[in-house]
């Protein structure tokens, strides 16, 4: 089924028409000293009309990730349930004399610095096929991947990557987006699901997963024994092996989450959630 959405820059208007959107993409800032001039009024005109917001910053990736990232976070301040996103491509004179490596070393700097900084908020990256296929080395993309493939039919961008956006058409008065789950409501709730649950930890900011070496901290342990206290037959040692990524994928099963085996963000939550089942 899929919903429809679109992103703004400065060529937009600060009151786009969002007849028939259910979510807007903001670009908000470039390197460490452009600001989009009607970035503020964009948001307050897609929020009055009950979008799902984002909001995207354009990298110098010459410049620090960190110091880019500080500037971004500066000028934005985003309510739970919004959006932040990396737009990651460089055809422009000043980032193609970055060599790819600095390029892919900056996007994933830049995504795990700003998730540091805003755990509660959903972290993204933006790409385009080129830049996926032959820039990226790690398929990195934190919380969300937003794949563009314009011409492509919406929601066929031609990955087996796990994206959630696709930007299928940059023609006309805005780019044009798809977002393959079922509603507005199912993608408020998917974002409002960062959110820290009354009554539990916060989310540590590191994703478990099966790897070699095996992942072995106190965070780890500190979900085994919750899941462990809502009943399942798990290990509480911290070693995030077979057995926990076994009952992970069980757990995101049972309460209809991403059934990948590790433990992100919302499934950590959910963790904390009731009801409690076994």
């Amino acid at each position: 089924m899929g919903i429809y959405g679109q992103d703004w820059a400065s060529y937009q208007s600060a009151t786009p028409d969002t007849t028939g959107l259910s979510f807007a993409f903001i670009k908000v800032s470039q390197g460490t000293t452009y600001t989009n001039p009607e970035w503020a009024a964009q948001r307050d005109h897609a929020r009055a009309a009950g979008l799902v917001v984002g909001y995207y910053h354009y990298p110098d990736m010459a410049n620090s990730a960190q110091t880019e990232a500080d500037y971004f976070l500066s000028l934005v301040r985003p309510q739970q349930g919004e959006l932040l996103c990396l737009d990651w491509e460089g055809y422009d004179a000043t980032n193609r004399s970055v060599a790819p490596s600095a390029q892919a070393g900056y996007k994933d700097a830049w995504l795990r610095y700003v998730k540091g900084r805003m755990p509660n908020s959903p972290v993204g990256l933006y790409c385009n096929l080129d830049y996926w296929r032959n820039i990226d080395t790690t398929g990195f993309f934190q919380d969300f991947l937003w794949i563009a493939t314009a011409g492509a039919p919406a929601g066929q961008p031609g990955i087996t990557a796990d994206w959630l956006f696709h930007q299928y058409d940059d023609t006309g008065d805005a780019d044009k987006d798809y977002c393959h789950l079922d509603s507005t409501a199912q993608l408020h709730s998917w974002a409002q699901s960062f959110a820290p649950v009354a009554g539990a930890p916060a989310w540590p900011g590191e994703y478990f997963r099966l790897q070699n070496p095996l992942l072995h901290d106190g965070n780890v342990r500190l979900w085994q024994q919750q899941m462990a206290d809502r009943g399942w037959s798990i290990g509480v040692d911290g070693w995030y092996g077979e057995q926990s990524v076994s009952i992970c994928r069980q757990f995101q099963q049972e309460k209809g989450l991403q059934v990948d085996g590790i433990v992100g963000p919302q499934t950590w939550s959910t963790a904390w959630t009731a009801p409690v089942t076994a």
